[in-house]
């Protein structure tokens, strides 16, 4: 998942290092990893800790909570110290969340396993917020869209592999006697990169990117006029709270004895076809785009989400499993085309009304938590019927935006 940030950008004669776009790729594949790592680290909490769902929840409550928190003080320090020593800066915060892992382990604290997890998700918002900028001046300004459609199929990569790697060095330890203690060594592998990545951006010689927008203040009275914004905004928080609250129980649910009955460490390896569906059909819809009205497409795929959703609720085995792995290329457009379609006819105001758009994205703290309830109180299978919630807007939102770009 791309947050996004309105930026304008000069490049200096900065001779620039030619392990820059190398170094900003591996950045996009590891907040992708770490985020999707997740939906593994969700189940092996769960069981180490003996949590019902809504417990388990708060792991995604703290991580995407740290966006709402984290993002308009990030923009602020990008603008103050510049988007290299932002990127170190986030790096580094990252590396020390992902470090505190291994004593929230030892003391088998699942309150320290939550701080970590904050600390954590806001070292990424930061890189998020500066990073993006620096993949359209390294190099021709005619080629920076591909550039970063590269660097966000490596965020698609990481959320990929993050299932198969969890699966091996974590969900495997369930029945073991290492408990809490087999997210050490991953952790320490992650902590171990993300200074040594820090380290690199120090050393490295990059562009000086000059940013107007990212701290900008969001004013509400100014934006009140834009309904559409409003709109996406919440179509923003119901896309990202259904992609999250999907991503987080789709172990437990591919577990069930009505679905698979696998092993958790087993089922886990499904997610990654959740996830590479998803990187595929990024592919897909963006050629379809230059052919069709995104609003509409936005529909199709939202209408679809719903059809899978209500596959999972009433099928059983292969076909449920199909349908929820299927959701994932149904979701594979929505994030991009929702936030172009809020911010379209913005003009001067396309920052603020960016800023409002990022912190949409809260929706993934809160609503899989709710998703948890339901699934303590009605059943995992029917705590499905909320994201289909989440789609019936999206589907709303996509056929009322039609018009917007013609």
């Amino acid at each position: 998942m791309q947050s996004a940030q309105t930026t304008e950008v000069q490049s200096t004669h900065t001779p620039i290092s030619s392990w820059a776009l190398p170094a900003l790729t591996f950045l996009f594949f590891i907040w992708g990893f770490i985020t999707c790592l997740n939906d593994i680290l969700i189940p092996h909490l769960k069981a180490v800790f003996d949590l019902n769902y809504t417990q388990a929840m708060l792991i995604q409550f703290c991580f995407f909570g740290a966006y709402f928190v984290v993002s308009l003080p990030a923009g602020a320090l990008i603008n103050k110290l510049g988007y290299q020593k932002g990127i170190v800066i986030g790096l580094a915060i990252a590396g020390v969340g992902t470090f505190n892992f291994i004593p929230a382990a030892s003391f088998h604290s699942y309150p320290w396993f939550l701080a970590a997890l904050f600390v954590l998700a806001s070292g990424i918002t930061i890189l998020q917020v500066a990073a993006n900028p620096y993949v359209t001046i390294l190099g021709n300004p005619k080629t920076a869209a591909s550039r970063l459609t590269m660097t966000q199929a490596f965020n698609s990569l990481g959320t990929t592999v993050a299932p198969l790697i969890g699966a091996a060095l974590i969900l495997s330890q369930l029945d073991s006697t290492e408990g809490a203690d087999a997210v050490q060594l991953p952790y320490l592998v992650l902590t171990v990169a993300l200074f040594a990545v820090a380290f690199v951006f120090s050393r490295l010689k990059l562009p000086v990117v000059e940013n107007t927008t990212a701290a900008e203040k969001i004013s509400l009275k100014t934006l009140l006029p834009y309904s559409h914004l409003w709109l996406g905004a919440l179509g923003i928080f119901m896309y990202v709270g259904a992609e999250v609250a999907i991503g987080s129980v789709m172990v437990n649910f591919i577990a069930l004895p009505e679905i698979t009955g696998l092993p958790e460490a087993d089922a886990a390896h499904y997610v990654a076809w959740y996830w590479g569906g998803a990187m595929l059909g990024r592919f897909v819809g963006a050629a379809l785009m230059q052919k069709m009205n995104a609003g509409l497409l936005l529909a199709m795929h939202a209408a679809a989400a719903i059809l899978l959703l209500a596959l999972v609720i009433t099928g059983q085995g292969t076909l449920a499993l199909l349908a929820l792995l299927a959701v994932g290329i149904a979701n594979s457009i929505m994030f991009p085309t929702i936030f172009s379609l809020a911010l379209h006819g913005l003009g001067k105001y396309t920052g603020q009304g960016a800023g409002l758009l990022c912190l949409a994205i809260v929706g993934g703290a809160l609503l899989p938590v709710a998703q948890g309830m339901l699934a303590d109180n009605f059943g995992l299978t029917l705590s499905f019927i909320l994201p289909i919630f989440c789609y019936l807007y999206i589907c709303y939102f996509g056929l009322r935006s039609r018009k917007v770009t013609g």
